[in-house]
């Protein structure tokens, strides 16, 4: 007896038969009533991704998003788990929960890191600057004058003993090309590390009362024929 032939169509070579998933993806497209399965399947690997990336998320910012316990006790395991293939279902374990989440709570989660991942570019743009600065400062005199014009609050007394302090350490010009040579950072005294640490908290604290402003780089400042900053 010869087998009934089934109903469907042909797609890029490809049958496709009627009430079948791909027939249903395939009418949903033509319809334009929803998202393919393709388009889901990158919506459900976007989400897992997500919420694999609230590990790393700062206590800060992590708590007040408020998480469903679930979600919570999936990424305390995901976070313990250390095989490979354990972590893959775990993951998968994780999006499958951010999925049961609402949109509110999805675009909170994406708020929460593109601030971290905001500050952490801000922490490095300020930490660029504060090394320019300390170069500036031990190299020229006339970078003290333009120091304190933008920082009034600095304890000039202190910024100038540390400066002198760390040219009086600096290694000498042989030393610091054996050390450059072998692929090392030339060894500086503990004033050069303090000179640091002042002019990366001011420009923090430069920061915190205006944080849209960028941090103050020696490079940007110019300076007149006097000394003073222009």
């Amino acid at each position: 007896m010869s087998r009934k032939p089934r109903k469907g169509y042909f797609v890029r070579g490809q049958f496709v038969a009627e009430g079948s998933e791909l027939d249903e993806e395939f009418k949903r497209e033509l319809r334009g009533d929803g998202p393919s399965k393709t388009e889901l399947k990158a919506q459900s690997a976007e989400l897992q991704a997500l919420g694999e990336a609230l590990l790393g998320l700062r206590a800060d910012l992590f708590e007040p998003l408020e998480l469903p316990s679930r979600l919570l006790d999936a990424l305390d395991e995901l976070r313990r788990i250390g095989d490979f293939e354990g972590r893959r279902r775990q993951g998968q374990f994780v999006g499958k929960l951010m999925r049961q989440l609402d949109d509110a709570q999805i675009d909170a989660i994406r708020a929460a890191l593109d601030e971290q991942r905001k500050g952490s570019a801000r922490d490095t743009l300020r930490l660029h600057a504060a090394e320019n600065w300390r170069g500036r400062l031990i190299d020229d005199d006339a970078a003290v004058s333009a120091w304190v014009t933008q920082f009034p609050d600095t304890d000039v007394q202190q910024l100038r003993a540390l400066v002198r302090q760390a040219r009086k350490d600096a290694p000498a010009p042989a030393a610091a090309q054996e050390a450059e040579a072998k692929g090392q950072a030339p060894r500086q005294g503990r004033a050069y590390r303090e000179l640091f640490q002042l002019i990366n908290a001011a420009l923090e604290r430069a920061e915190a009362q205006a944080p849209e402003v960028q941090p103050i780089d020696a490079e940007d400042v110019g300076y007149r024929d006097d000394g003073r900053a222009g």
